[in-house]
């Protein structure tokens, strides 16, 4: 009797699906079709050495993707070498920065620096002047995703001085 109940249980639910179906609205055949997955393959992109006019010591940047329509928002994986930072810079549009390697050093004007290890997460919010570097014995990836306003990303301004980075000199 359960077998019996069970097999009109399944044939009313089939039923009622295919019901369903049929009677939805169909799809209007001039609409545009939905947006598709995009995949950026892990070793399509060169990877860029930072430039000596905005950080000091060794950083390297692995852009994973670029701003479009959907996100204003570019990312990146930015490796550290062990006492190399960027200068210090603002975001038009703030950055957001997940450490995921090794231990770091990130500071913001007028505060002390921090000490920043894997699964810490950073938030430099909207022209908040701010560096972001490695620890002097350790390197450090962080995983970078920045907003990006008019295709600007960043504004640059002076280099972290030793005693900056060291914690030694306020601004």
């Amino acid at each position: 009797m359960k077998i019996f109940s069970f097999k009109i249980f399944l044939t009313a639910v089939t039923l009622q699906i295919a019901t369903t179906a049929a009677a939805a609205p169909q799809a209007d055949s001039t609409a545009s079709a939905p947006a598709r997955q995009e995949i950026v393959l892990a070793g399509s992109q060169a990877s860029i050495a930072g430039p000596a006019e905005t950080f000091t010591g060794r950083a390297r940047i692995d852009p994973l993707w670029s701003p479009n329509a959907e996100i204003r928002a570019a990312g990146a994986m930015v490796t550290f070498e062990p006492g190399a930072r960027s200068a210090w810079h603002t975001h038009p549009y703030g950055q957001r920065l997940v450490v995921t390697s090794g231990v770091g050093r990130v500071q913001e004007w007028g505060k002390p620096v921090v000490i920043v290890r894997p699964g810490d997460v950073i938030w430099c919010p909207p022209d908040v002047k701010h560096w972001h570097g490695a620890a002097p014995m350790t390197a450090v990836t962080y995983l970078t995703v920045t907003g990006t306003v008019n295709g600007r990303n960043v504004d640059w301004s002076e280099k972290v001085t030793d005693d900056q980075y060291d914690g030694k000199q306020a601004q």
